[in-house]
Order: structure tokens, then sequence, then C-alpha cells
């Protein structure tokens, strides 16, 4: 993995003789402030945080509803929207006259639902596609009816509802099952020299079903009927648990990316599969808000106290802060100027302190503390940096990206509005504690008492305050609880019996991932390596676009700047569905228990995972975050209201104003989680990680 750090990022001019500063003769003062101004250039560029202004941002489990489904097509797919409204019409004028889907009662609806998965059943691979299209017009909506995105999106959801009460997931499933096996689509597209659009269409039609069924029942709403939200419960046990002696849906899709990773099937829709066992996995075993439910009835099942806040919830209401100057304040003292400049540089030194983040205010502001007077020694120094800074510095010195001091009314108003200490509340570990005695013993006594954390006699009293002061804020986790029953079951096997496991939605898919879990780790992090923008193209690396290009590639200039941004939409979505998958299974996998968040940490950790996420923030982030990688006419639900708009350069980049890309920013905030929970209290890990440690192993992700 290359180095992220610039040659000579850190380091200043150099002379020859190891002085930085110059040479002594003088020279040093016109290196020092171009040297200090390249210094920040290159800072602004690598971090651009600063220049950057306040995202209107908000993290949760996805996207908006449209935002959602628009993501499913890509823009080569666009044209077969007009192929399923044919397919549709088609087969409706034969059973319906003089009649419209819309103008149907639910009992012709349903009636009419049947007659089409009736034809489903037929030899005939193409009339079987003719019918599939049908059904997937309906679950986009029957927006030839519609006169506005909202009545498609509307009509959608009514249609999938009505689509799933008569039983057309299921067979959809079977057609599904059908096309996995299929061994002529897989040799034909693996004797192929390039795979396209076309090689996947009937798998990208049912699944294309699939998911817009998930999405839409997924989607809870207030005026939903009775009968929706019991069509709900239904749909969500049916895909969590093992029906017909079958194993869980998300089980199926696990087995299509593992089988396109292997070779063995290069024209699954590897894009749509992955989106599909997204939200899946986020409908059978829930969501953040979810998660968080389920963490608080856990706790209180085991009889821990409640939980003092959710952290998200906590981010959320914190302002926006700029990383900390720590690295423009090291390029600084090693651009300073000889010592006998020093006390010149004192206010500059104090314009850089001002520049805190958010926790630091919430850590010094103290709310009932008053500004206290400078001494004399603050006062003549201060006054003689004063001079020494008229004399010396010029304006190439001056940083103007640190705001100056603020006033004592903005101080005051700041202290009104933060409050003391941190913004959540801290957690102490039964292994801090006994960490702290340790130390105090052997300080003070020169012997230990093990784990005893009770016993304070021979300690100082400000030890004893302490040591209260932590027994307050203990904090006992699910997983301190979890460990300590296994190793119970460890000593007394016989008394204590088998432990009792329920069969929840995550247990249940943990044990039919079990015997396949490293193979299905090392797939998502080979696909997440090609997605990744900062991978270079290998002749040995899976394609993940054959669900992208079309079968005439594009012969004007347009055309393949369209083709360019559909590329890169589609490795963009692959990246968000790959990390949000990720953290969702290893959230729940530490929930249910602890053992089996270890079990698949420790395959991603095999599989290279820490530093493919390395690999992928070694690149511009605000860069990736502000991309646009989006054609707004050609998204769905709008490219099926109004005609296709000619192509031109305008039309390319009309209505695109979002400040910043949605899903960039969501996988960078998923990829940071997805790293800290893969290093936290694993020392190890963080170590090998490092620059300079372990990566010839590591340079090559899985």
């Amino acid at each position: 993995m290359e180095d992220p750090a610039a040659p000579g990022a850190g380091s200043p001019p150099s002379n020859g003789n190891g002085n930085g500063n110059g040479n002594g003769n003088g020279k040093g003062k016109a290196a020092a402030p171009k040297g200090r101004e390249a210094f920040r250039s290159q800072r602004r560029e690598s971090e651009g945080s600063v220049d950057c202004p306040t995202l209107e941002f908000e993290y949760g489990d996805a996207d908006g509803h449209a935002a959602e489904l628009s993501e499913l097509y890509s823009y080569t797919e666009n044209l077969e929207f007009t192929t399923n409204r044919r397919c549709f019409e088609e087969d409706f004028k034969t059973q319906v006259e003089g009649k419209e889907w819309l103008e149907l009662e639910e009992d012709a609806q349903k009636a009419y639902v049947m007659g089409l998965l009736d034809r489903l059943e037929v030899v005939s691979r193409e009339r079987r596609l003719k019918v599939a299209r049908a059904v997937l017009y309906l679950a986009q909506g029957t927006f030839g009816e519609c006169d506005s995105e909202v009545d498609v999106l509307h009509w959608s959801r009514y249609n999938c509802f009505l689509l799933y009460q008569m039983g057309t997931f299921s067979a959809f499933l079977e057609l599904l099952h059908m096309e996995i096996d299929n061994s002529q689509a897989c040799s034909s597209a693996l004797r192929k020299p390039a795979i396209s659009i076309a090689d996947s269409t009937e798998l990208r039609v049912l699944l294309s079903v699939m998911y817009l069924m998930v999405e839409n029942i997924r989607l809870e709403r207030e005026t939903d009927s009775c009968g929706w939200r019991t069509a709900r419960e239904t749909f969500r046990t049916e895909l969590s648990f093992s029906t017909h002696n079958e194993e869980p849906f998300a089980l199926l899709l696990f087995s299509m990316v593992t089988k396109f990773c292997s070779g063995l099937a290069p024209h699954f829709p590897i894009k749509k599969v992955l989106l599909l066992l997204w939200k899946v996995v986020m409908f059978t075993l829930g969501g953040f808000e979810h998660l968080q439910a389920l963490k608080v009835q856990k706790r209180a099942e085991l009889g821990l106290p409640p939980l003092a806040e959710d952290s998200i919830q906590v981010v959320k209401s914190m302002r926006a802060a700029s990383p900390p100057s720590y690295t423009l304040d090291l390029g600084e003292s090693q651009l300073a100027p000889p010592p006998s400049k020093l006390r010149g540089r004192r206010g500059s030194r104090r314009q850089l302190l001002t520049k805190q983040d958010s926790l630091d205010i919430y850590n010094e502001r103290d709310l009932f503390k008053t500004e206290e007077p400078a001494t004399e020694e603050e006062e003549e120094s201060a006054g003689d940096g004063e001079r020494t800074l008229d004399g010396e510095l010029d304006l190439l010195e001056q940083d103007p990206l640190v705001p100056p001091p603020p006033s004592q009314a903005s101080l005051s108003a700041e202290r009104v509005a933060f409050p003391k200490g941190l913004p959540w509340a801290p957690k102490v570990r039964q292994k801090d504690i006994e960490h702290f005695l340790e130390m105090s013993r052997n300080k003070f006594i020169g012997f230990t008492l093990g784990q005893d954390t009770d016993t304070l006699v021979g300690l100082p009293r400000p030890i004893h305050e302490s040591v209260k002061t932590l027994k307050q804020h203990k904090y006992i986790s699910i997983a301190d609880v979890q460990i300590k029953n296994e190793e119970e079951l460890e000593k007394c096997p016989m008394s204590l019996g088998e432990e009792v496991v329920p069969e929840t939605p995550c247990e249940i898919l943990y044990q039919g991932m079990l015997y396949s879990l490293p193979q299905y780790m090392i797939a998502l992090l080979k696909i997440l390596l090609a997605a990744a923008p900062t991978s270079k193209a290998k002749t040995d690396s899976i394609n993940i676009l054959a669900d992208v290009l079309p079968e005439e590639m594009p012969i004007t200039v347009l055309q393949s700047m369209k083709l360019g941004i559909d590329v890169n939409r589609h490795k963009e979505i692959i990246v968000k569905s790959i990390s949000a998958l990720l953290l969702l299974l290893l959230k729940h996998f530490k929930l249910n228990h602890i053992y089996q968040f270890e079990y698949v940490s420790q395959h991603l950790v095999f599989a290279n995972c820490i530093p493919l996420i390395l690999k992928f923030f070694n690149q511009n982030i605000l860069s990736y975050i502000t991309a646009k990688n989006s054609i707004s006419v050609l998204d769905y639900p709008c490219c099926t209201i109004q005609d296709l708009p000619e192509l031109t350069t305008e039309s390319l980049e009309a209505g695109d104003n979002n400040q910043f890309c949605w899903r960039n920013l969501f996988s960078c905030i998923n990829l940071l989680r997805l790293l800290n929970k893969l290093t936290k209290w694993k020392h190890s890990r963080t170590m090998t990680s490092m620059p300079g440690r372990g990566t010839s192993k590591q340079k090559n992700a899985p």
C-alpha cells in the first residue's frame, strides 16, 4: 500500500547541513516562509476541511426512499423501462379490455396478478422473460399512467404489497434458483472475451423485482393499513427463518457473491446482488435504531443498568468541527526561526492554539470560572512579542486559515452554549480500575492484591477519591457478561449443563454462514477492493462492471462521458452497500454474542480488511465526498415521467445542486466505524497496520 504521506510533507527544506532553518548566515529567513507556505498549501490540498463549509448531513440506515430505488438501476438500463412497459401493455390488453391498471378494482388487480404468475410457468425462456418484465413494470409503479414522481413511488409501493400478498416473491425465488443453476449461461459467459449487460438480463429482472419488493415493504409509514403491517411482519419472518428446509434468503445471496468472485459466474449483476443482500439483512435483523432497542432490552434481561444515551444521537447533536491543528503545529515547530526570536512568535502560537475542535471546547470551558488577569511576566513577554512581530513577521507568516482569537463576548456566549465535560457519559472498565489500583499499590505499598478493588488500606486519601470516582462511572457491557458466562460453562460443564441459545434471526444467519464465513468475507473484500477509487486496474482482478457496460461501446465523446459517470456511480454504490453490510453484521453479531463478533472480525483481519480500508482513505476525501457522479435527469423515477433529454453537456450536469454525495459520505463513515470495531482494544492490530510494520505482507489487499 502506498504511503499516504507525500514526500517531504513533514520535513523542512534542507540546505545540506541537516539544519532546516538555514545555515545561520541569514539565508534561512527567505526559506522559512516559502517552506511554511508550501506546507500550508499542501495541508489545504490534502485535508481541505478548513475551507469546506458545514455539510447538512444526517447519518442513518440508508438514504431517502427515492434515492435508494434509483441506485438499483444503472444509466445503461434506462432503455429497458420502455421494454418493461411494452411487455406489460401487450399482456394487459389481452386480459383486460378498455381499462387501465389504475382503473381496476383491487379484486380485478389480484386476478390479473394471478394470471401473470400462471403465465410465468412456461418452458420458453423468452415468454417467461416477457411476463417477468410485466411484473417488473408493476413493481416500478406503472409509470405510464402516472403524472408525477410522487405518484410513481406511491403506486410502486402499493403494487409491491399487492404482488407479495399474491405470492410473487416465492415464484420469483424459484426462478432465481433456476437462473443461478443455469450452467449454460455460466459457460457462455466464461467463453466470451467481454461480458456486457445483455448477459445478465434474466437475473437483473428477477433481482430488480425482489429488491423493489423488499425495499418498499421494509419502509414503515404511519398511514400503513393493518393488512400492510401484518404483511410486513410475515415477509420479515419469511426472509429470516428457513422455510421448507431451505436456507434463509440472505445465504442464497451470499452464495451468489462467492460464486461470482470465484470466477464461475462472471455474468452475475453483482451490484444488484449486494444491494439486495444489504437490504435483506437490514430488514430481517434491523437497522441502527432497532439495534439500540435490542441492546436496551438485552441489558435489562441480564440485569445490567440501562444505557445513559445513544452514541449516534449524541454525535448528531454535536456541532461540526475541523480537525485539530497538530500537523500544522508540527510543521511550524520544524520551520521555527532561531531561538533568539522565539519570543516574538508567541502571539502567532497563541493564534494557532485557539483553533480547537469541539471536544477541546467541551473539556476546557468552565461555566463558573472567570478569566484570570495576566501576570506581569506574561504582559512583558506579550509586549516584547508584539514589538518583535511588528518588525519581522510579514503577511506570508500569518496563517489566513486560523481565525483571530475570540472576543470576550463570544467566549461568554460559548460558555453558555457548551456544557462542561464530555458530550457523552464516560465509561470505565473493570480492568481500568484494577490497573489503576495495581499501579497505586506498587507505588505506595510495594505489593498488589490481584483483582481486589475493595481493599484500600494503606493508600492515600486522594487514591480513595479516585477509586470512588472510577467506580461511579464503571460500565459493564453485554460482552463482559457473555465472556463470564462462557468461562463458567467451561469450568463446570456438567453441573451447568448445555447453554440454551434462542433461535433469533441473527443466530440463524450466523449458523448458516459459519461454515463458509471465511469465503464470504474474502469475497466481499475482493469486490470492495475492485470498487475502491484508489485501486489500480489489474489483469487478474474481478470484473465488477458486467452489469453496467453496454453491448455496443460508446462512439461519441458525450456517450463516453455518460458511461464514465455511470461506471464511477456503479463503484460508489458497491462500496456503499458492502460497507453498510459489514457494519450491520458486526454490530448484530456483537450483540448476539461477543465470540461471534470476534470470529467474523478475525477473518476480516486475516483477509487484510484493515490495510484495505487504509488504502481506501489514501485519497483526497473531500474530492470523493463532493464527487458528482450522477445525472439527475436519468435517475429513477424522474426518467420514467419525462422523455429522456438529448445527450448534451448541459443535460449531463443539469439539476445536480447537491453540496455533497450522500452515499460517499455514508460509505466513509461506515468504513471508519468498521475500522474502529476491528482495532478497538486490539493493540496488535493497530501496530501491524502502521507503516513500516508488516507492510510487506499486507501490501496487496485480499
